[in-house]
C-alpha cells in the first residue's frame, strides 16, 4: 500500500471508526424507555452472530440460541419485541456512522488530487491543451438527471438529521451531537403511508436548493476563475434535470396536474436561491447606481415567492440583464468591489435559469399505442386499421400526420391524460422557459414507430409539427432493444419527417440507455456489452447521418444496475463513442450517499467533469478498444450471459428469490409512489418485476447474484482455452474492463454466504444455494488471480474497511431478517395464516430499511 494510501486508512480509521465506537456509546445513554437494556443486549446478538456463522449455525439457530443465554424472555411475542428493539437500535448506528463518513469526506478524499479540476488545469497547462480545451468547452456539459425511483429507505426528516449531525461532528460539537442522536431516537423511520410523486419531488428539491444549488455554483465558478474566456457564457458546465413529477412509466399516480406543480415549484425554489443570495448581496453592495436596480429585483422575485398572482411575471433573461447592468457599474464607477459575489450570483442564474432542472416526461411505448388505437374513430383516413399495420406501414401512416385533432374533441382516462400532459410541457416551457421541460422519454423503446408515434400525438394534441421542439428519446433496455438499436435509429434518421424535426433541433438526438433491465435480463457482463457496443454503433450511424448524438445513461447505485465508480466508466469511454456530454440519473439513495453533502456533491461532479474533458485533451486517457479486444469482450459476454440465463430459466429461480429474500415485502415499505412491478398479476414474475426491488433482493440477501454471476464462468471457459495471459493483458490495457472488474469486487465484496447456508439443505432450494455459491467463490478466485491480488477491493482500502464495518453493523439485522423470513416460511408450509405470520412478515420488511441504508448503493 502506498503511503498515500495508507495515510488516508489511517484517517478514516480515526475519523470514522474511532469517533463510531465514541458516539455509539452515547446512544445506551438517551432517556427513553428500555433502550439501555437494547444497547447492552445488541453487542451480545453481534458476538453469537460471528460466533455462530464461524460454526456454520443458520439464524434460526443463532437467534434462539440467544435469547435462552442472555434473556429471561420465554414467550415468542417477547422475544419479537426486542427483535423489533435491535432494528430500531441498528438503524439509528447506521446514520451516525453516515453522518460520521459525510463528516469526514473531505479529510478521506483528496479535494485537490487526481479527478479534480484542480488537476484538471495543471495538465492542461502541463501538457499545453489550453486551445484544445476551449474547443472542447464550447459542446460539453454534465446533467444530473435527479430520480424518485425507490431506492431511498431514509425517510426526509431522517436525511435532514444525518445533515445537521454531519455539521456537528465535523466541528466537534459533543452537547448538539447528543441533542441530535436524541431526537434521531424519537423520529420514525417507516412511513404510514406511502408518498405521492409531489412529496418526492419535494424531497429532491430539498437537495436542489442545499447541495447542487451551492455546489454546482462552486463548480463553475471554478472553471470560469480557471479557464476564463474559453467558458462559454451559454452552456452551463452543469447541469441538473428531474424525474418526479414527469415520470408516468408504471406510476399511475403522477398526472399533469402534479406535473405542472413540480414545475411550479422548481421555478419558485431557484427564485428563493435567488433571493437569498441577492439579500446578502445587498448588505455588500451599498452604493450609489446599485442599490435601487438590486432593490427593485429584491421585490420582484419576492413578489414571484409569495404573491400567487405575480408568479409568471418574471424572466431569466430580465434577472440577468439587470444583475449585468449593476456589474458595469461596479465596475465603472465603484472600482469592481464586490464583482467576484455579484458574479457568483449572475452564474448561478446562468446555471438554473428559473427551471432550476429540467422536467423530464418519460412515459411507455405500449401506451402511445394504446392512445392511439383508442383514438381509431377520430384519426385522419391514412390511420385506419394502424394496430394492424406493419412497422413500415406505421411509419408511412404517422408520417402524414398533419393537424389536430377535430376542435372540441375529448378523450377519456389515459388518452386525455396523454393530451393533457402534452399540453402541460407548453405551459412549463412558458413559464419556466425552454429548458423548464424539453424532453420526453419512451421506456420500452424498441421500433421506430415507438418514437414517430410520440411525435404523432403532439401534433394531434394541439402543437403544429414544425413546432415541437421537444427532444423525442428512446429509452433501449433490454439486450433484445440494445442490439435493435442501431436499425431503429436508422431508420428515424432516413425518415424526411423525423429528419426534419432533428433539422430543427440543430441534429441534435439524445438517446437513453438503461443498465438496471438490461443486467435484469442479460446479467452483468452481457448488459455492460451490449450498451458499449450499442453506443458505439449509434455513435457510428449518427456521424453517418450527421447528427450530435448524445448518450443517457440511466444508471442506479450498484455495479449491477450501472453505478459503482461511474466516473472511471465515462473517463474509459474510448473515442468510436460520442462524449459531447455525459448524462446519467442520479437516483434515490445514490443522491444521499454520494451527493448528500456540498463537498461530496462537488467531488463527484468534479470527478464526472474531469472524465468527460480528460478523456479527450489528456493523451493518457485515450482507451479506445482494439477490435481484438473486444471480440474478448465479446466473447467473455456470451458465455457469461449463457450461465446467467441457465440460472434465470431454472424453474425454482424465482420461487427461490421470493421465499429466501424480502422481495414480496418490498412494496409494503412506503418509500416510494410508483407499483414494485409492472401489470397487476398477483404473482411475482421475473418479466413484470422492476429491476430495483429485483436487486435490491438478492443485496438484502447478501448474494448479489446481478453483480457477478457468470463472470467467473466466463473467465474459466478462457483459461481453459489457454487464455488467460490475453485476459490478463485485456485487464491491464482496458481501464473500461478494468473498472467493469473493479465493480464486480465491490459487489461481492457485499455478499456474505453463512447467512443462507442454512438453505443448503433444503430440499428444493439447495441446489440453487450451492449453483450461486459456486459461481461466488469461482468469480472471486479468477478476479483476484487477474488482477494479481490477495483479496476483492485491496486497490480501494478505505473503501473496502467502510464496507465491512456497515456489514458488521448490520449483520443483527440480516440475521433477523433470515430468522423471520424463515418463520414465514415454515407457517405457509403448515398453510397457517395467523396474525403471527403477519408480524414475522412486517419485521422481516423493516430489517430492510437498515440493510439498505447500510449498503449505500445496494438497490
Amino acid at each position: 500500500m502506498s503511503p498515500f494510501r495508507a495515510a488516508v486508512l489511517q484517517q478514516f480509521k480515526t475519523q470514522v471508526g474511532v469517533k463510531f465506537q465514541l458516539y455509539n456509546s452515547l446512544f445506551t445513554s438517551l432517556p427513553f424507555h428500555r433502550i439501555e437494556k437494547t444497547g447492552i443486549l445488541l453487542p451480545l446478538l453481534l458476538s453469537d452472530c460471528e460466533e455462530g456463522y464461524r460454526r456454520r449455525l443458520g439464524p434460526v439457530a443463532i437467534v434462539d440460541g440467544f435469547f435462552d443465554r442472555h434473556t429471561s424472555f420465554t414467550s415468542e411475542q417477547e422475544r419479537i419485541d426486542v427483535m423489533f428493539r435491535f432494528v430500531q437500535y441498528v438503524e439509528r448506528q447506521v446514520v451516525l456512522f453516515d453522518a460520521l463518513e459525510d463528516a469526514a469526506f473531505r479529510d478521506v478524499n483528496d479535494m485537490t488530487g487526481a479527478g479534480t479540476l484542480k488537476h484538471l488545469e495543471a495538465e492542461v497547462s502541463r501538457l499545453g491543451r489550453a486551445s484544445a480545451l476551449a474547443g472542447r468547452l464550447r459542446d460539453f456539459s454534465v446533467r444530473l438527471v435527479l430520480t424518485a425511483h425507490p431506492t431511498q429507505f431514509y425517510p426526509g426528516s431522517v436525511l435532514g438529521i444525518i445533515h445537521d449531525l454531519a455539521k456537528a461532528v465535523g466541528s466537534n460539537d459533543l452537547p448538539r451531537i447528543e441533542t441530535y442522536l436524541q431526537q434521531l431516537g424519537k423520529t420514525a423511520f417507516f412511513k404510514k403511508r406511502k408518498p405521492t410523486p409531489y412529496d418526492e419531488a419535494v424531497s429532491l428539491i430539498w437537495y436542489l436548493e442545499n447541495v447542487f444549488y451551492p455546489a454546482c455554483g462552486r463548480i463553475a465558478d471554478a472553471m470560469k476563475s480557471a479557464f476564463g474566456d474559453a467558458m462559454p457564457a451559454d452552456r452551463p458546465i452543469v447541469s441538473m434535470g428531474f424525474w418526479p413529477g414527469g415520470d408516468r412509466d408504471g406510476n399511475p399516480f403522477v398526472t399533469a396536474e402534479t406535473t405542472l406543480r413540480v414545475a411550479d415549484a422548481l421555478r419558485g425554489s431557484a427564485i428563493k436561491c435567488y433571493y437569498q443570495d441577492l439579500r446578502r448581496l445587498r448588505r455588500r453592495l451599498t452604493f450609489e447606481g446599485v442599490e435601487e436596480p438590486l432593490q427593485g429585483l429584491e421585490k420582484k422575485l419576492y413578489d414571484n415567492i409569495f404573491i400567487p398572482g405575480m408568479r409568471t411575471s418574471l424572466s431569466a433573461r430580465e434577472i440577468l440583464d439587470t444583475l449585468s447592468a449593476v456589474r458595469q457599474t461596479l465596475l465603472l464607477q465603484h472600482n469592481g468591489l464586490f464583482v467576484g459575489m455579484l458574479d457568483s450570483l449572475i452564474t448561478r442564474v446562468e446555471l438554473f435559469g428559473l427551471h432550476f432542472a429540467s422536467l423530464d416526461i418519460r412515459q411507455e411505448a405500449s401506451v402511445h399505442r394504446s392512445v392511439l388505437s383508442a383514438l381509431a374513430s377520430v384519426l385522419p383516413p391514412g390511420m385506419s386499421g394502424y394496430a394492424a399495420m406493419t412497422e413500415s406501414e406505421r411509419m408511412a401512416a404517422l408520417a402524414q400526420v398533419r393537424e389536430p385533432l377535430p376542435a372540441g374533441w375529448q378523450g377519456e382516462g389515459i388518452v386525455r391524460e396523454t393530451f393533457e400532459s402534452m399540453s402541460a410541457v407548453r405551459s412549463i416551457q412558458e413559464t419556466n422557459g425552454r429548458l423548464g421541460c424539453e424532453r420526453y422519454i419512451i421506456s420500452q423503446c424498441g421500433t421506430a414507430s415507438d418514437v414517430m408515434e410520440v411525435l404523432a400525438l403532439f401534433v394531434l394534441s394541439g402543437w403544429r409539427r414544425e413546432h415541437v421542439s421537444m427532444d423525442i428519446v428512446p429509452l433501449f433496455e433490454t439486450i433484445g432493444d440494445l442490439s435493435k438499436a442501431e436499425a431503429v435509429m436508422r431508420t428515424l434518421y432516413a425518415d424526411p419527417v423525423y429528419a426534419a424535426h432533428l433539422k430543427r433541433r440543430g441534429n441534435s438526438q439524445t438517446i437513453m440507455l438503461g443498465f438496471s433491465d438490461g443486467t435484469k435480463d442479460g446479467g452483468y457482463l452481457m448488459a455492460n456489452f451490449s450498451i458499449y457496443r450499442a453506443k458505439e454503433s449509434l455513435t457510428r450511424i449518427s456521424r453517418e447521418y450527421g447528427v450530435e448524438v448524445v448518450f443517457f445513461d440511466g444508471r442506479g447505485g450498484p455495479p449491477a444496475r450501472g453505478g459503482g465508480k461511474t466516473h472511471r466508466f465515462y473517463a474509459s469511454m474510448g473515442r468510436e463513442v460520442a462524449n459531447r456530454e455525459i448524462q446519467l440519473t442520479i437516483q434515490g439513495q445514490t443522491i444521499s450517499s454520494n451527493f448528500g453533502t456540498v463537498d461530496a456533491a462537488q467531488y463527484n461532479i468534479e470527478q464526472l467533469v474531469h472524465a468527460g474533458l480528460g478523456n479527450d485533451l489528456l493523451a493518457e486517457n485515450a482507451s479506445t478498444m482494439s477490435e481484438r479486444e473486444l471480440a474478448l469482450f465479446g466473447e467473455l459476454a456470451d458465455v457469461a450471459h449463457a450461465e446467467y440465463l441457465s440460472l434465470r430459466e431454472d424453474p425454482g429461480f424465482m420461487d427461490y428469490l421470493v421465499h429466501a429474500s424480502p422481495l414480496r415485502f418490498y412494496s409494503e415499505t412506503n418509500i416510494g409512489s410508483r407499483p414494485a412491478k409492472r401489470g397487476h398479476s398477483a404473482r411475482m414474475g421475473l418479466k413484470d418485476l422492476r429491476a430495483i426491488p429485483f436487486v435490491g433482493a438478492w443485496s438484502q440477501l447478501k448474494q448479489n447474484v446481478t453483480g457477478y454471476y457468470g463472470v467467473g464462468t466466463a473467465l474459466r471457459r478462457l483459461d481453459e482455452a489457454g487464455r488467460f495471459e490475453e485476459l490478463r493483458a485485456f485487464y491491464k490495457g482496458s481501464p473500461f474492463f478494468r473498472t467493469l472488474v473493479d465493480n464486480c469486487e465491490m459487489a461481492m465484496m457485499k455478499c456474505f454466504f453463512p447467512l443462507t447456508e442454512f438453505l443448503r439443505a433444503h430440499p428444493t432450494h439447495g441446489p440453487l444455494w450451492e449453483r450461486i455459491h459456486g459461481e461466488y467463490l469461482l468469480t472471486q478466485r479468477y478476479v483476484c488471480q487477474l488482477s494479481g491480488r490477495a483479496g476483492l477491493m485491496e486497490e480501494f482500502p478505505v473503501e473496502r474497511l467502510s464496507i465491512q464495518m456497515r456489514e458488521r453493523i448490520v449483520m443483527p439485522l440480516t440475521t433477523i431478517q433470515q430468522y423471520a423470513i424463515t418463520k414465514v416460511r415454515e407457517m405457509e408450509e403448515r398453510h397457517q395464516d395467523t396474525p403471527l405470520k403477519r408480524v414475522y412478515e412486517k419485521l422481516a420488511m423493516r430489517c430492510s430499511f437498515g440493510i439498505i441504508n447500510a449498503g449505500r448503493n445496494s438497490a
